[in-house]
């Protein structure tokens, strides 16, 4: 069981905070590169706790800082973005995206001390379609922007969803790696008769509780659930939790499952969920007449954006209208009678309530990828806290190379880890992976 210690230790997130801290040393996504035009609108962004701007300067460049302008805390959200720089519409100083005052306008230049002063900014990278934020020391090298699969492919070939959460960063995180859900909450009420044959989620239908294995990683922890498949095989399906923020879901067979989701804390009780994945993955179910599986579908539904603290990426349904429960459908056709899986997901952990009470909990043998989680996660952060280490596989450009979650089927007796590496090795000759030249320009600037 979790403590209830041991519980605000792995939620709270916010400055000064034991997991704050340690979610501070990595490159974090924070927002879609086209969400910011050059000399646009500043866009709010809320992130561990703390209310951050964002905008692109005249150059392409993009800044992130607190929003409080550093001379009257006014709000630099109100700002003019003009001429390579943030100007506060309240007294006229004006930012550039590291944060150098560059111009003090209703101070006589004989007072002017702009170089003393400085707004609280941090660093942002692009990579992909996506911009990264470190909200560590940049005194320190930071570290090289994650090598997740994922999000190394180009912004062409891949897709970007991102929904809001009313919850925890953890509660909401954890849905990926309670695999077992998806035979009910999804699949609860799909007949073992109306699935494909060759449709591997099949086994998810036949068989609703799987046993796994687990083991701990340098990036963070793998499990497999596995199932009796047809004579002399078994069914797999591999999932990864990564440092700090990421897991990989087996949502698809292994194969073309190239998909990582972020689980990024806004605040302690609102998480903004990001999906990349490379494009042309199906989204939802069908059986086998070619009918959709009632309630197994993705359909977001999507509110329009607003410039609010929490104004992006919600869905229109939530806890106003209860998700849109419908107990009619509920009883004839979908085991939830919410429509939508990501719907499903959020009205399940925002239901636990902002922050889940884990010591109510009882969990079970098939929860073991729950526990190792929350343990792994608890001593790393432990370490940092007593030695500043931190998990180092994003030093290795190839740490992350066979990692990737997904399902396939193997001859029954094979070892766990031999059929999953077997799979990466089809897996890489069929998609070789893009460089990172991240690290390569990293090491560059440190020598």
């Amino acid at each position: 069981m979790t403590s209830a210690a041991e519980n605000e230790k792995l939620t709270r997130v916010g400055p000064g905070t034991p997991m704050g801290g340690f979610m501070r040393q990595f490159w974090l996504p924070a927002a879609l590169s086209s969400e910011l035009v050059a000399d646009g609108d500043p866009v709010r962004l809320m992130l561990l706790g703390e209310k951050l701007i964002a905008f692109r300067d005249t150059s392409g460049r993009v800044g992130i800082m607190d929003h409080r302008c550093p001379h009257r805390c006014a709000s630099l959200f109100f700002g003019r973005n003009e001429e390579n720089g943030i100007r506060c519409v309240y007294h006229g100083w004006k930012f550039d995206v590291d944060g150098n005052c560059l111009e003090m306008a209703n101070v006589p230049p004989a007072q002017d001390f702009k170089a003393k002063v400085k707004a609280k900014a941090y660093l942002a990278r692009e990579r992909n379609g996506l911009i990264w934020i470190y909200m560590g020391d940049a005194a320190d090298a930071p570290p090289p922007l994650p090598p997740i699969e994922a999000a190394l492919q180009p912004e062409d070939e891949v897709d970007f969803r991102f929904v809001q959460r009313g919850c925890n960063w953890l509660q909401a995180l954890e849905g990926d790696l309670d695999t077992s859900h998806l035979s009910f909450l999804h699949f609860g009420a799909v007949a073992q008769d109306k699935v494909k044959q060759d449709n591997d989620q099949r086994h998810l239908v036949e068989n609703k509780a799987p046993e796994f294995l687990v083991r701990e990683t340098d990036y963070g922890i793998m499990a497999a659930a596995h199932r009796p498949a047809d004579a002399h095989s078994t069914y797999w399906r591999f999932a990864h939790y990564i440092f700090p923020i990421w897991g990989l879901s087996p949502n698809w067979p292994i194969q073309a499952n190239v998909l990582a989701r972020g689980w990024v804390p806004m605040d302690d009780e609102h998480t903004m969920f990001m999906e990349i994945i490379r494009k042309n993955v199906r989204s939802g179910y069908t059986a086998k007449d070619g009918a959709k599986l009632a309630g197994a579908q993705v359909m977001d539904v999507q509110s329009a954006n607003d410039t609010g603290w929490f104004g992006r990426w919600r869905l229109q349904d939530g806890a106003g209208n209860d998700y849109g429960l419908d107990r009619a459908v509920q009883a004839s056709e979908s085991y939830s009678g919410i429509d939508g899986i990501h719907l499903q997901d959020q009205a399940i952990t925002e239901g636990m309530g902002a922050i889940s009470d884990k010591t109510w909990e009882h969990l079970a043998p098939s929860d073991v990828m729950i526990t190792r989680t929350r343990k792994r996660i608890l001593e790393a952060v432990a370490a940092y806290g007593k030695t500043g280490e931190i998990p180092t596989f994003f030093m290795d450009e190839d740490a992350l190379k066979n990692v990737r979650g997904g399902s396939f089927t193997a001859p029954q007796g094979t070892d766990w880890l031999d059929a999953y590496n077997a799979q990466m090795r089809i897996a890489a000759t069929a998609h070789p992976a893009p460089p990172n030249n991240f690290l390569a320009t990293f090491l560059a600037r440190r020598l």
